[in-house]
């Protein structure tokens, strides 16, 4: 394979070039210091960096005020890094960006976390979290950068091709986090060639694929960023792939059969009505734990302990299935394995649990789990996202050696439905001569619960995570931060988890989830504020009926009705601890 540049290769070679530089203007320029750079001056030979090619520099002019894809006027700079034929796969790579530089600059970058198997540029406006947004990072003033992952989905006609460059073992690593930390050193010193001037503060913002990315990001480039927001993050990704296997097992076991060709209809296993049984089920036991009773499950902690699937939703002697209860023993026990997470042979654990929640009826979570809301043509081949990019990702991002599966008819299911949990989970921690890094490694954080680096220099993070996620589990999420605490007393200084009461995968689902977690970020990496409460609004869309807003309470608190005020609003709930 060919020879790249590190990291920590380019980073030296940048400092010689362009020198350590500076959070000052013009004032402080050396006669030696390179010329600042009009956008127009943006080529490949002015930046002369290794490895990059400028494809486009342009002027783009303001367009849809107010809205959440709203740009102001700014520079657009297109390009990729380390081009390359692989010589594992025969295909083309190159990390692909884009970089977004406004005329009216706050002096901030901002990084636009990916999402899925990447795959394409997408376009920097800086999304920000929460549901209902009506502005962007790009028009609140930041410089914006985005990332391919360092590969292109490929389009053969299946849902496996945005999963193909797993095959290339430099593609891997790029997706996993050199693409991040490849596309952040560049656009910094766009920032300052362009601006004549460094960012005065740099933050990452991301969810689900990208909220991993920037838990990747505080560990592994604790150096270049400042502040992180991770919404909903599978930094344990390949354990979440074992997951896909596991719950498509589960919910064949009690499927219909196909007549036709004796397979499993998944999506038949649990019914649009079952899962809003077994949402209400969860409501009716737990929806008063928080002192009152309004659609959403609060004390989620309490709610664990409280709820018993097995007598809440098996059905015995004059109940009537799908009113009444949810089924027979048989088809319980597979929706109790689905919420206990996979497991091998020994009963050792490969993931996490997930908890009992409200919204787990929603269309949200029946999306990932089941089935998308359309006809399938052929409902024994599944097409719900953890079947089909799932399906994907496991054999060729998180397996090694990585396995070519079919992506066309039951090839995806096929592998899923085969998936061994004591023979091929151990996949995802495996190394050879070709892939000397496990997708555990390049996937994940390189130590999960040392961000000393990160808090060493004033670094600040703040996880959002669903309850009702149904592709990264919360608990997961809350693993990880009591870990972070056990290492470091002081963790709450830096880290703050806020889980979302009734939210699915980055929104929708009874759940209160609008709210503004950037400027609570920036308040707290540059003035020195840390956000306890965070108030959060119910969104156009939320199926909830009379709640306008709640706090999210940093975890292990939750947010309790203090038994007197407007139980629409959140004032009237305190933050207290579990």
């Amino acid at each position: 394979m060919e020879k790249r540049l590190t990291l920590t290769t380019l980073a030296v070679l940048t400092a010689l070039l362009y020198g350590c530089g500076s959070s000052s203007g013009n004032d402080d320029k050396k006669p030696d210091d390179p010329p600042q750079l009009s956008c127009a001056d943006i080529t490949t030979e002015a930046l002369d960096i290794p490895g990059l090619v400028i494809s486009k520099a342009t002027e783009a002019a303001a367009t849809d005020p107010g809205t959440s894809a709203s740009t102001p006027a700014h520079c657009l700079v297109e390009g990729e890094l380390n081009q390359r034929k692989s010589d594992v796969d025969n295909q083309q790579y190159a990390i692909g960006f884009e970089v977004r530089l406004p005329t009216d600059w706050n002096g901030r970058f901002f990084f636009q976390g990916g999402g899925g198997t990447d795959g394409a540029v997408n376009p920097a406006l800086g999304g920000l979290p929460g549901e209902g947004q009506t502005t962007n990072a790009l028009s609140e003033g930041y410089a914006v950068a985005s990332t391919d992952g360092g590969h292109k989905s490929i389009d053969d006609g299946t849902p496996a091709g945005g999963s193909l460059f797993g095959m290339d073992p430099q593609a891997r690593i790029d997706y996993g986090y050199n693409a991040v930390g490849e596309v952040t050193k560049v656009a910094q010193t766009l920032i300052e060639r362009h601006y004549d001037k460094e960012a005065d503060h740099s933050y990452f913002v991301g969810c689900s694929n990208g909220g991993r990315q920037a838990m990747v990001a505080a560990s592994r480039f604790a150096d270049l960023y400042d502040g992180v927001i991770a919404g909903n993050p599978g930094f344990n990704l390949p354990k979440a792939g074992i997951q896909h296997a596991w719950d498509n097992q589960q919910f064949a076991s009690v499927a219909p059969l196909d007549t036709a060709t004796n397979r499993p209809i998944i999506e038949q296993s649990f019914s649009i009505p079952d899962m809003k049984l077994v949402a209400s089920k969860v409501l009716g036991v737990c929806d008063g734990l928080d002192g009152l009773k309004d659609g959403m499950v609060l004390n989620s902690s309490a709610c664990q302990a409280a709820f018993d699937p097995v007598k809440e939703l098996v059905c015995t002697s004059g109940q009537t299935a799908g009113t009444d209860c949810l089924g027979d023993a048989a088809k319980v026990e597979a929706l109790v394995r689905v919420f206990d997470g996979p497991r091998n042979s020994k009963g050792e654990s490969l993931y996490a649990s997930w908890p009992w929640d409200a919204g787990v009826g929603e269309m949200g979570w029946r999306v990932w789990k089941l089935a998308m809301p359309f006809p399938n043509p052929d409902p024994t081949i599944p097409n719900s996202i953890i079947a089909t990019m799932g399906g994907s990702a496991l054999p060729y991002i998180f397996m090694t050696p990585p396995k070519a599966v079919s992506g066309a008819g039951h090839g995806l299911i096929d592998y899923l439905l085969a998936y061994n949990f004591d023979t091929d989970a151990p996949g995802i921690y495996a190394t050879n001569d070709i892939y000397t890094q496990s997708s555990m490694q390049f996937m994940t954080p390189p130590d999960p619960t040392d961000l000393s680096a990160f808090s060493a220099k004033g670094g600040k993070i703040i996880v959002h995570h669903g309850n009702s996620d149904p592709v990264f589990s919360v608990h997961d999420s809350i693993q990880w931060y009591e870990n972070l605490k056990n290492a470091d007393a002081k963790a709450g200084d830096y880290a703050r988890l806020y889980t979302v009461p009734g939210q699915n995968h980055c929104g929708g689902g009874p759940s209160t989830s609008q709210f503004d977690l950037l400027t609570a970020l920036v308040d707290w990496v540059e003035n020195g504020k840390a956000p306890e409460q965070i108030i959060a609004m119910a969104s156009p869309d939320s199926t909830l009926t009379d709640v306008e807003s709640r706090p999210l309470c940093p975890y292990p608190q939750y947010a309790k009705y203090d038994g007197s005020g407007d139980p629409k609003v959140a004032s009237s709930f305190q933050c207290v601890a579990s």
